[in-house]
């Protein structure tokens, strides 16, 4: 099998996994969403470090503690991805799965915002008019809920401000993954150890089945991940940033197919247009890489960043 296929195949099993997860988290109920969320943090250290051990790649950390700003650095990512994933839970659990799915939908719009806020970057007059019709659709979704669709905000920053701070950090995704859950381990032991003093801890007491999906927790926080880790050294950045919607979409079926949710005529109209800013923004992308790409020059691909 060729690099290009197989990069397509771990892309699209990281997606798809990605997609689907809303289910995965509503069979992890009625345990809390602070309490999922410890769970997944706990049991994805243990998960990659088996991993990291069984590759025998663990002289990392040694060159990590002797860059100080990458600590500083895997602080603030660990706490963006901490904020990402426990609003994740709470929208799935909450059942507002179509706001999360809007969350994602507009990621690669907030990524540009940052790019010209934080980075300083000058956008072309295709992005500005995306972002136009980005604020649009905000607009015409808080009429819709009557309040800001604040999840959907708040997943969108978190995810493009930890995607903004990996990419100078430069980690690979499992050794990324294992440092950042790390950071967040000893907070999330001390949070279960205080369920559990209280008598509210779910885990170990509902079935064997529910104790078993939440330790797969982490499982299932990496496996994706590294696909995507796959996908990105072997694709094109045009054609992984296509795929990426693969995930919102699926998102937003669950909520509305399976899950029930509503979509008043409203609520489409903003999502038609954060999907006519989004046609307008790939459209943008893959045309400015084909002609800044040189003959047989590589394609450059994106630092992994995760999702769900």
């Amino acid at each position: 099998m060729t690099p290009l296929r197989l990069g397509y195949l771990y892309g699209l099993g990281a997606y798809l996994l990605w997609g689907f997860f809303p289910l995965y988290l509503k069979l992890l109920r009625p345990a809390g969403p602070l309490e999922i969320l410890a769970h997944r943090i706990v049991w994805s250290v243990l998960f990659v470090a088996l991993l990291l051990a069984a590759l025998r790649n663990v002289g990392f950390l040694r060159a990590l503690l002797r860059r100080p700003w990458a600590l500083a650095g895997i602080l603030a990512a660990a706490a963006l991805i901490a904020v990402n994933w426990g609003t994740y839970i709470y929208g799935v659990n909450s059942d507002r799965v179509v706001e999360t799915a809007l969350g994602y939908f507009i990621n690669p719009l907030i990524v540009v915002l940052l790019g010209v806020t934080v980075l300083r970057e000058r956008l072309r007059p295709a992005q500005w008019v995306a972002l136009g019709i980005g604020a649009s659709a905000v607009a015409v979704l808080t009429v819709d809920y009557g309040r800001l669709p604040w999840l959907a905000l708040t997943l969108a920053f978190s995810f493009a401000g930890y995607g903004l701070v990996k990419k100078r950090l430069g980690l690979p995704a499992a050794e990324g993954l294992f440092v950042e859950s790390a950071v967040l381990a000893l907070p999330a032991l001390g949070y279960l150890g205080w369920v559990t003093a209280k008598g509210d801890l779910a885990f170990g007491h509902v079935s064997a089945g529910h104790t078993a999906l939440l330790v797969l927790a982490g499982a299932a926080t990496a496996i994706p991940l590294l696909l995507f880790a796959g996908a990105a050294n072997r694709l094109p950045l045009s054609s992984l940033g296509t795929l990426q919607y693969l995930t919102p979409v699926l998102q937003l079926g669950c909520g509305v197919l399976i899950f029930h949710e509503p979509m008043p005529p409203a609520r489409l109209a903003g999502f038609a247009l954060v999907w006519l800013a989004l046609i307008v923004f790939t459209a943008d992308a893959v045309r400015t890489s084909r002609r800044t790409r040189q003959p047989h020059q590589p394609t450059s691909t994106p630092t992994p960043v995760p999702t769900p």
